[in-house]
């Protein structure tokens, strides 16, 4: 209950601005309880920073059908995860905390960054995953944070259809 309340708080607020006091209020203890459990407020973070990006097995997937796949899974990945979903707040809080930042730049090294190998093979992914994690998180930036009109108006159709060329010529696929 205490991470839910930690991870809704990191999620709508970023870090800087969540208190220990507001995560026990919506958890109903006592502030006294989140320092027993996890000793500050920096712990309680760490705590909440656990993120799997449920990435799908590339190792049989055609590259000319990567970009696409990958655009539809980011999609539904941040349409369907929950109010607390550990991703969303790291990319809240990542702009103004350097902890958030690393987590994340982790999370993308150790987990989007093998599946592109596996895909594409080290010279590309090394040469273009940066970028490609780049698109992909300007997307969320623009869609899930900010909320820009332009990007909240277009349908799952129509981020796939404008995103996955731009990132297949990242990735140096033909389409």
């Amino acid at each position: 209950m205490i991470l839910r309340s930690a991870r809704e708080h990191f999620a709508a607020h970023g870090y800087e601005r969540t208190t220990i006091r507001a995560v026990a209020a919506d958890a109903e203890i006592d502030p006294s309880m989140v320092m027993r459990y996890f000793g500050s407020k920096e712990q309680l973070f760490d705590a909440a920073l656990t993120v799997d990006l449920q990435l799908p097995d590339l190792t049989t997937v055609p590259p000319g059908e990567l970009p696409e796949l990958m655009v539809r899974h980011f999609l539904h990945r941040w349409e369907h995860a929950p109010v607390d979903d550990a991703l969303l707040m790291l990319l809240r809080s990542a702009v103004t905390n350097e902890k958030a930042a690393g987590r994340l730049h982790e999370v993308f090294a150790r987990q989007v960054a093998p599946a592109l190998v596996t895909a594409l093979g080290p010279e590309t992914a090394a040469r273009a995953g940066g970028v490609f994690s780049a698109q992909l998180l300007g997307l969320a930036v623009s869609r899930y944070l900010i909320r820009l009109p332009a990007v909240t108006a277009l349908d799952t159709e129509d981020v796939v259809r404008t995103l996955a060329p731009a990132i297949a010529a990242t990735l140096g696929i033909a389409r």
